[in-house]
């Protein structure tokens, strides 16, 4: 079974491949940026080898001159330059809300807001971040300083706040609308323009504007009829907004007119950043499809797309963009885009990323050793590392699918040369010499394959979710022997301690299954869980000390071979997709959200660490008790070479599942449109999958 967009949740089964995404090769990128990683909301001990300098979402930027720059995001995320990009600091903001814009005034002074009513300062450069009271728990989008002490953030149902002391106090406005505003620019403290509207069909363009720092806000007419997102003035009467349905709108009379321009696209426009009345560059995306780049250089009256830069298909939606003249700029987005021109947008320069693509398996045989797998257009994702992971290289898969792409699940090497991949429509690859070359081996099954599973070079177990597939192999792959599992159900992982003696886990919603062999799968033995929820991942110490994972942060514990199971408190509701244990007391669970829980007790206590992200992660492979690394969506590749567990503040954001789409064949993962806790009042450029189940 080929699926075409391959992009694959979890709604029933949930397995998360990305639509279209492909290896980043950025032509003309600049040279290896250096990344000085600081955790997000506190200390941590995992850091982000790929993306770089960090992979969550970015959603503002603010550049005070070519050289210094800050960008911000979710998770909390704030990232600094001093250098025009060649470096980055990830900074510590303090929080794990979203924030969606940020505005500095000078290399000193700069204010970050977001999402439930965060508010968070710097006077030093970002050396340290101070949350600040707004008063209110609603989402801000927008925020302008006009200079260190007066500025402005507006945001959801018409909200806007004040401060004329850099933020000691913010006192709310009257805006007059209820409809949501999404950005503001002032270019003196008392002269300032919000825009926003209401967004869906029989929408409205919302153009506000005051002359006396906001005591009062007077409503402009226009003739958009869609959600405006950001406006970007260059004096009094110059100013241009944009939005939904590629809407420009331009006045040159300080808003008492506005005409529309034409754009030549329909994609959504978020960004804007003119640095004079004539030059302006505009950033944006398609939902499900690619960013946009646009620029002028007469103010409008002409637009063109600009599109020479190289970026991975699924990861290149562009949320916000800032000049500090007509040629030096950033444009920033989804996964940690960061693009930056020093010749006004003929040439676009990304950040160094091996890949944007999603990673689902991830196997290390010793500290510097491992290989993680994913997806690709055309012929899949291997990632292999040496050295610890301070390089990954692509090897070639030898196999493609040119019109949609190869989904790998689940690796799993049994020395730093054997090792084997399983993958969609039954896809089965070994290599013998560390992924040089790897041979295609003949599964005789079209299941989609997850969990793989080797206790030495000849003899593995694969698992499939479609129709509980168990193929078992006595030779190194040649031959691979289907076994009776007695379940229909999806099985997504799988565990032998040696040849004779294993675990296979799985279930569909509101259903768990474990099967055990201790004949080598001649015989497959159920077992009473006593759980209700899909199982994602198993890991045994020996034969009767076993962890399984799986959904609402379930996780189980066997110490006698499985013939009972005891539940432990995991302490989280997510989802887990991904286990590893380097001994029976020591081990590591990541799943939705970031989520990563310790424990170094065999799981009498789980205590949650700070991974410094919200994208999901699928798996994990510790190597040694502390050094371990986990893989996830967007390219995400996290490590640690420290032991003890960092508590972190549990992330706010909670994924709901989404019915599947007509059209999908029963039983097939579908796509999912983003979840949050917060509604968007404009739907994200990408759907964010639930974690799909993760292989081993």
């Amino acid at each position: 079974m080929k699926m075409t967009h391959t992009r694959i949740p979890l709604t029933i089964l949930s397995l998360t491949s990305a639509c279209g995404l492909a290896l980043a090769i950025h032509a003309g990128s600049k040279s290896v940026a250096t990344v000085a990683s600081k955790a997000t909301g506190g200390s941590s001990s995992w850091h982000w080898q790929n993306p770089l300098p960090q992979g969550n979402n970015l959603r503002g930027a603010s550049f005070v001159d070519a050289d210094t720059g800050t960008v911000v995001g979710e998770y909390g995320t704030i990232v600094r330059t001093t250098d025009g990009g060649n470096s980055w600091t990830v900074q510590v903001s303090g929080t794990t809300q979203a924030l969606w814009a940020v505005s500095f005034t000078d290399a000193n002074n700069g204010t970050a807001v977001g999402e439930g009513g965060t508010i968070v300062r710097t006077t030093d450069g970002g050396d340290h971040w101070a949350s600040q009271p707004s008063g209110t728990t609603l989402q801000f989008r927008g925020v302008s300083f006009a200079d260190s002490n007066n500025g402005t953030a507006v945001g959801l149902g018409g909200t806007i706040v004040r401060t004329t002391d850099g933020g000691n106090s913010w006192a709310p406005q009257s805006s007059g609308t209820s409809n949501d505003l999404f950005g503001v620019s002032f270019i003196d403290t008392n002269t300032g323009t919000a825009v926003g509207g209401a967004c869906g069909i029989g929408g409205e363009s919302t153009i506000l504007k005051t002359t006396n720092g906001g005591n009062t806000w007077v409503p402009q007419s226009n003739p958009g009829a869609v959600c405006l997102f950001k406006v970007s003035f260059t004096d009094a009467n110059t100013g241009t907004a944009v939005g939904d349905g590629g809407l420009i709108l331009r006045t040159t009379n300080g808003g008492n007119n506005w005409s529309i321009q034409t754009s030549g696209t329909t994609k959504t426009l978020y960004g804007v950043s003119f640095t004079d009345t004539n030059n302006g560059t505009i950033a944006g995306f398609e939902l499900g499809g690619t960013g946009i780049i646009l620029r002028t250089t007469d103010g409008g009256n002409n637009w063109v797309e600009q599109t020479n830069y190289s970026l991975p298909q699924g990861a290149n939606a562009f949320y916000a963009v800032s000049f500090t003249d007509a040629n030096t700029g950033t444009i920033v987005g989804d996964a940690g885009i960061i693009l930056q021109t020093t010749n006004g947008g003929e040439q676009w320069n990304s950040q160094p990323t091996v890949t944007f693509n999603y990673l689902y398996g991830v196997s290390f045989t010793d500290p510097n050793t491992g290989t993680a797998v994913g997806y690709e257009n055309p012929d899949g994702m291997i990632l292999r590392t040496t050295d610890g992971g301070n390089t990954w290289l692509r090897q070639s898969s030898g196999i493609g699918d040119p019109f949609a792409g190869l989904n790998f699940f689940g690796v799993h090497f049994v020395n730093s040369n054997v090792g084997t991949i399983v993958g969609q429509d039954g896809i089965v690859l070994r290599t013998t010499d560390g992924g040089n070359n790897w041979t295609q081996q003949t599964s005789d099954t079209t299941d989609w394959l997850y969990g793989v599973h080797f206790t030495d070079e000849n003899n593995g177990t694969v698992v499939g979710f479609l129709n509980g597939t168990i193929l078992r192999t006595t030779d190194g792959g040649q031959s691979w022997v289907p076994q009776v599992s007695g379940t229909t159900s999806g099985l997504f992982g799988v565990y032998f301690t040696d040849v004779n003696t294993g675990t296979v886990v799985g279930g569909v919603t509101g259903e768990s299954v474990i099967l055990r062999t201790t004949d080598g799968g001649e015989n497959w033995v159920p077992q009473n869980s006593g759980a209700n929820n899909q199982l994602r991942g198993v890991w045994f110490a020996d034969a009767n000390t076993g962890t399984v994972v799986g959904d609402q942060g379930t996780i189980l514990r066997t110490t006698d071979g499985g013939q009972t199971w005891a539940s432990q408190v995991s302490g989280v509701s997510e989802i887990l997709l991904g286990v590893s244990f380097t001994d029976a007391n020591n081990g590591t669970a990541v799943g939705q959200l970031g989520t990563i829980i310790r424990t170094t007790d065999g799981g009498q206590t789980w205590t949650r660490e700070e991974s410094g992200t919200n994208q999901d992660l699928y798996n994990v492979s510790f190597a040694e008790t502390n050094t371990g690394t986990a893989v996830g969506a967007f390219g995400t590749i996290l490590r640690t070479t420290a032991g003890g567990p960092t508590p972190t503040p549990t992330p706010t954001a909670t994924p709901t599942a989404t019915p599947t789409p007509s059209g999908t064949p029963s039983g097939t993962p579908t796509a999912t449109p983003t979840a949050t806790a917060t509604p968007r009042a404009t739907p994200r450029p990408r759907p964010t999958p639930h974690p799909r189940p993760t292989p081993r």
